[in-house]
């Protein structure tokens, strides 16, 4: 008998299911190292919808929006690092298996439900748009750790990411009071 193959689901599959928070999503972006780009671009998209949502809190012009973008994104850098860092170095299991590549693909698609954040530009949607994607995430990051990390307790992935998207939150709003455009 020959090795039995196994098809990858396309990037569309990938982001629905790791929206789905499906953990089998999870562990085969967390393989395919040809999806680091694929995660690269969720989370581009997630940091531009961030950015047209926030049009609510000021972001009218192109600048402003490019700003809440890049925020945005390097926030989620940070959470990435941050979370990184406390699950591999912290508060790993014996089974954990740090890899910088496994963990940014999976983190990576676990910004697919920021990419609903576009949404924030509707009026009446903004504030519910932001914290419903918010936890979203949050649940999506708990999912992709768990995988990436290879951790036998979803509280282990739960504290560990809460812990860094505190971290995270507290980094993009020190950045906003410190640098943000200024509300008239």
């Amino acid at each position: 008998m020959g090795a039995t193959t196994t098809r990858a689901n396309s990037f569309l599959q990938r982001l629905i299911g790791a929206a789905a928070l499906d953990s089998a999503i999870y562990e085969e972006v967390e393989a395919d190292r040809a999806a680091t780009w694929q995660a690269l671009g969720v989370v581009v998209a997630a940091s531009v919808a961030a950015g047209v949502g926030a049009r609510p809190w000021g972001a009218a012009s192109p600048a402003e929006i490019g700003f809440y973008t890049l925020v945005a994104l390097v926030a989620w850098v940070v959470w990435a690092v941050v979370t990184f860092e406390i699950g591999a170095q912290i508060l790993p299991d014996p089974e954990t298996r740090a890899d910088v590549g496994e963990l940014l693909r999976t983190t990576g698609f676990a910004a697919a439900p920021g990419i609903l954040r576009v949404f924030g530009v509707l009026p009446g949607v903004s504030g519910p748009a932001i914290i419903v994607t918010a936890i979203w995430m949050l649940a999506a990051m708990i999912v992709a750790i768990r995988q990436a990390l290879d951790y036998r307790s979803t509280a282990r992935a739960v504290a560990v990411c809460v812990l860094g998207w505190l971290l995270a939150i507290a980094f993009a709003v020190g950045i906003g009071l410190l640098f943000g455009p200024v509300a008239s």
